[in-house]
């Protein structure tokens, strides 16, 4: 490219001290020096330019080709996403599948876990009733047996008072306060039966309140989306053995 501009700033030199011809704006240049150096500027032209020449010359086979190009990478990638868009939709379908069946599974477990807390609950219920009920009927029978006793014993007394002349006023007032007293127990016994079996039973009341309370937690954790299990109920603590009243005291 340096031999093309030197060769061009020769011929701007020729032109310039160029005789010029009178009477016009032409000139007398050496025709033989200025065939040279074009021959000089053509052959320092570099190979690229011919290249240059041919892709304008195939301007438009070349652009073609490169459409007809683009229309195929653009069509395998509307092929691709295309394919992509149907697996993913495809692994989609398949993780919300396995996603139902597992929170199918959770709440089937929940619900059979429920129905054993309620099952053990009533289980445990009527065993405290029953036992309780047994205990009061103890309870009772004790008191009535004592109650007769204290009524035997005060019979004997008021025959044996009466079999006495001087002390029958003395013995009739004895056994009314025997009568009484025996009467004021009995009430008290029962009474105190009463507020045992009554205690057991409000015992027994809160602890099924308390599990029918995490029973519902569950199912409302359920309703709500959670995918695990509700946390584990704190232990409730579980009534004391009853203990049978001494009627003897």
């Amino acid at each position: 490219m340096y031999k093309v501009f030197e060769a061009l700033d020769e011929l701007v030199t020729i032109l310039e001290e160029a005789r010029g011809v009178p009477m016009t704006s032409s000139c007398v240049v050496p025709r033989g020096d200025i065939l040279e150096l074009l021959d000089e500027v053509r052959d320092a032209l570099p190979g690229e330019v011919d290249d240059a020449q041919d892709v304008l010359d195939r301007k438009d086979e070349i652009v073609g080709q490169a459409e007809h190009e683009a229309e195929q990478t653009v069509s395998k990638a509307n092929l691709e996403a295309e394919q992509t868009v149907a697996e993913a939709n495809a692994e989609a379908e398949r993780l919300v599948a396995e996603a139902q069946a597992h929170a199918d599974r959770l709440v089937t477990d929940a619900r059979n876990e429920a129905d054993r807390t309620i099952a053990a609950g009533q289980a445990k219920y009527d065993d405290l009733v029953g036992r309780s009920q047994v205990e009061a009927d103890r309870m009772i029978q004790a008191g009535r047996e004592s109650y007769e006793r204290s009524v035997e014993d005060g019979r004997i007394e008021q025959a044996r008072l009466v079999s006495e002349t001087e002390v029958v006023q003395a013995a009739h007032l004895e056994s009314a306060r025997v009568l009484d007293a025996t009467a004021d127990e009995v009430t008290r016994q029962r009474g105190e039966c009463d507020e045992y079996v009554d205690g057991k039973l409000a015992e027994f009341a809160d602890l099924l309140s308390h599990t029918l309370r995490t029973v519902s937690k569950g199912r409302a954790h359920l309703r709500g989306g959670g995918v695990g299990m509700p946390p584990a109920a704190p232990p409730v603590a579980q009534p004391e053995p009853a203990v049978p009243f001494d009627y003897s005291a």
